[in-house]
């Protein structure tokens, strides 16, 4: 039996992630903060499969007696501070985690079992200013957040601790992928439980930042078998998962919305843009100058080809499939909100 060790495992990849190795028959370790209140978070349905170690990603002996413990075969460190915005408002703690945490994570590994393999979780982020359309492992990277900066720092640390040390260092350049279990504040999440408020009456109107940011979306149970298989190869490197489509914001907020039954028409440009439901004329969209980024990442756009030829990995949900599974959850989760509250 192989056993891993996943770092951010209550997450949403974490979660996924978790759910694939137990399947395959996996001893499975995930690391937790210790805090007052113990959440599991999404892994709460299969808590009592998985064996909890508490650690934090800023304790190098922690993760070294975790990696004791565990004597773990292969790590997968999905542990960060994940949120964009939040990197400008906690641009250190960010630093700490996304990456300095994973030198540690390393560090761990290099003094207990050398030969664990490693899988450290980069994203499109450290493209930024794009350089190049698509995106591959070989375009330069540009960041523009002190979130994409940080986990720079650990895409950089993982290829070298694999050049330095010999050991099995790969890194997944993921692109945007979401699920029902995105957290409320990231942008998908945002609109699909907007959305399924404003159909069920409780909310009246959404606000968004930058409508015209376009993004490569893809769905977190197919991203985490790209993980899997990464760490299954003969050899380790680095590699792009993508959908190979890009959608701006304004088309997953119509979709979402046509997924609740609501026909949504745009009109304006930039902060006066707003979208009324073609029915009522009622404005459900609303654009708001305190969501823009101070630096802005306008396209990403992947080329997941490398990830298909070598890992022989496809993605099995598409956009439109990924929001139609969103919004329906959020509609459930809010009408069971609506009759516990007596709204």
């Amino acid at each position: 039996m192989k056993s891993a060790l996943i770092t951010g495992i209550n997450g949403q990849d974490g979660s996924y992630l978790a759910e694939l190795l137990l399947e395959k028959g996996y001893k499975v370790y995930g690391l937790m903060r210790r805090k007052s209140v113990v959440s599991y978070g999404n892994v709460e349905h299969i808590k009592d499969k998985i064996n909890f170690i508490y650690a934090d990603m800023t304790d190098v002996v922690s993760l070294i007696n975790a990696m004791e413990i565990s004597q773990a075969d292969e790590v997968y460190n999905l542990a960060a501070q994940s949120f964009v915005a939040t990197s400008w408002e906690q641009p250190l703690a960010t630093a700490q985690i996304d990456a300095l945490g994973v030198t540690n994570m390393l560090e761990a590994i290099r003094k207990v079992k050398p030969s664990a393999k490693f899988y450290q979780a980069s994203t499109s982020e450290m493209f930024g200013l794009v350089q190049e359309v698509p995106q591959k492992e070989t375009t330069p990277l540009y960041p523009r957040s002190p979130y994409g900066v940080a986990k720079l720092y650990g895409h950089w640390i993982t290829k070298n601790y694999r050049e330095s040390y010999g050991m099995f260092t790969c890194s997944g350049i993921l692109f945007n992928h979401e699920s029902e279990r995105r957290g409320l504040e990231f942008v998908t999440r945002k609109i699909t439980n907007a959305v399924a408020k404003i159909k069920l009456g409780i909310q009246d109107c959404l606000e968004l930042g930058n409508m015209d940011a376009k993004r490569d979306w893809g769905h977190s149970q197919d991203y985490v078998r790209a993980m899997w298989l990464m760490l299954q190869q003969n050899k380790p490197d680095d590699y792009v998962v993508a959908s190979n489509e890009t959608h701006p914001v304004r088309e997953f907020v119509q979709k979402a919305f046509k997924a609740a039954g609501i026909d949504v028409e745009f009109s304006g440009e930039g902060v006066n843009e707003i979208g009324k439901d073609r029915a009522s004329g009622k404005v459900v969209v609303k654009v708001n100058p305190k969501f823009f980024r101070p630096a802005e990442v306008e396209l990403l756009y992947g080329d997941p080809s490398k990830a298909e030829k070598v890992l022989g990995w496809r993605r099995e949900i598409s956009f439109d499939q990924l929001i139609e599974r969103m919004v329906k959850n959020d509609l459930s989760l809010v009408e069971k909100q609506i009759k516990i509250q007596g709204l």
